[in-house]
């Protein structure tokens, strides 16, 4: 098996792909999923099925520099700035997506999927809560790519931004209790204080902890370099974060909570970030969105797909329904005005990103193997879907608002 010849492919037709998304008003990580899918080794063989189980490295450190540019944009001084609003609207959008979609698939489960040998304890409820677990991140790529081409300015484009940000670190807080709460359930341990609160708790202390360390040393390390030529910020910045990566795994913390947490501590206490997260942007970012989303649409089961439309469906409709909720819920708290209120939503459809590193890492734990396909395809259908329509609501809802300056 020719693994060179292969990435060369997936890149090029991934580029391609997403160039041509981008000449039709959509982000290019549209272009990218789609591009996976119509490379399935399913459906055309020319990529043989073994290429995917060599492909997790690749995935899992492309996912390592998106996470950690996702902990680079919570910058401690522009949080501050944006007050408490923000934080009520972040947290009840987030987590009511989360409980809707939960609540809404342990209902229906049961009577849309079959899955041999399945029970409501042991397959459907921890299924129910991994797929939850997904419904809290926004991708804000569309929203960055709007207002990089209309100019919008108000207050409603400015929360869209910033809870588009925010939820994303919610998300992988939700995706780490689940996991720990559904494998458990999976493998019929018995549940107690150390199962249920003490585990989780020390998951994400781990992570936290693990990530200040590598945060930290990344600080020093980059005052140490005088000349600082390119060359050598990458090195130094890939050895840190896969050496993060790979030892969160190895201890039993969490992957991207660790990674997540070195890019805030970047962020906020290295005099040199600036120059740091622009080499992501500039250099970095295009190839490992390429790799990652392509690598992404690979992973799509097309007969689980098709069983599982439904699924995909009322994953959608949960989703904003717990998000609208959320948002009025949170506006009304922080006593938000009624543009925010009325529009905010809009710019919270986008899916993408987070939310897939996030199932394909799901995909990698054993006790998961019967219902991983089952969440993949729920997943990606939902977020090339979620990637269409993202930029068109909020473009909508933004001209509602009357905050779209040039069209």
């Amino acid at each position: 098996m020719n693994i060179i010849l292969f990435i060369g492919i997936i890149v090029f037709v991934g580029f391609i792909c997403g160039e041509i998304a981008g000449k039709l008003k959509l982000p290019k990580v549209t272009g990218y999923i789609i591009a996976g899918v119509l490379m399935d080794p399913d459906i055309w063989h020319f990529i043989p099925k073994d290429f995917m189980k060599h492909a997790d490295i690749v995935t899992n450190i492309a996912l390592a520099f998106i996470t950690f540019s996702i902990g680079g944009s919570l910058f401690f001084p522009h949080l501050k700035r944006l007050g408490k609003g923000i934080l009520y609207i972040t947290v009840c959008e987030a987590q009511l997506a989360f409980l809707a979609i939960f609540v809404g698939f342990v209902a229906i489960l049961p009577v849309f999927t079959h899955i041999p040998g399945a029970t409501c304890v042991a397959t459907f409820v921890p299924l129910a809560l991994l797929i939850g677990s997904l419904g809290a991140p926004t991708d804000p790529s569309p929203l960055l790519a709007i207002k990089q081409q209309y100019h919008p300015e108000g207050e409603v484009s400015s929360t869209m931004l910033s809870v588009a940000a925010f939820d994303d670190v919610l998300g992988i807080i939700n995706y780490s209790i689940a996991v720990v709460i559904a494998e458990a359930l999976v493998l019929h341990k018995q549940f107690s204080v150390g199962t249920t609160v003490l585990q989780p708790f020390l998951i994400i202390a781990g992570s936290v902890l693990l990530g200040l360390v590598f945060g930290f040393l990344l600080n020093f390390i980059t005052t140490l370099i005088k000349a600082e030529p390119i060359g050598v910020f990458i090195v130094v910045l890939f050895g840190l974060l896969t050496g993060c990566f790979g030892l969160s795994t190895v201890v039993g913390a969490d992957e991207l909570l660790s990674v997540m947490i070195m890019g805030i501590v970047v962020i906020n206490y290295n005099e040199k970030s600036e120059k740091i997260f622009k080499l992501l942007e500039e250099y970095l970012n295009e190839l490992i969105f390429v790799f990652f989303f392509t690598l992404s649409g690979m992973h799509l089961e097309f007969s689980v797909l098709f069983s599982a439309a439904f699924l995909v469906m009322f994953f959608i409709i949960l989703r904003l329904a717990g998000k609208f909720s959320g948002v009025a819920l949170g506006a009304f708290v922080a006593k938000s005005s009624t543009a925010v209120k009325k529009y905010t939503i809009g710019g919270l459809v986008p899916q993408g990103g987070i939310v897939i590193g996030l199932a394909l890492l799901m995909r990698q734990t054993p006790a998961f193997e019967p219902i991983s396909d089952i969440i993949i395809s729920v997943i990606i259908g939902t977020t090339v879907i979620n990637e269409i329509a993202g930029p068109i609501t909020t473009k909508i809802a933004l001209r509602k608002a009357g905050e779209l300056r040039q069209e």
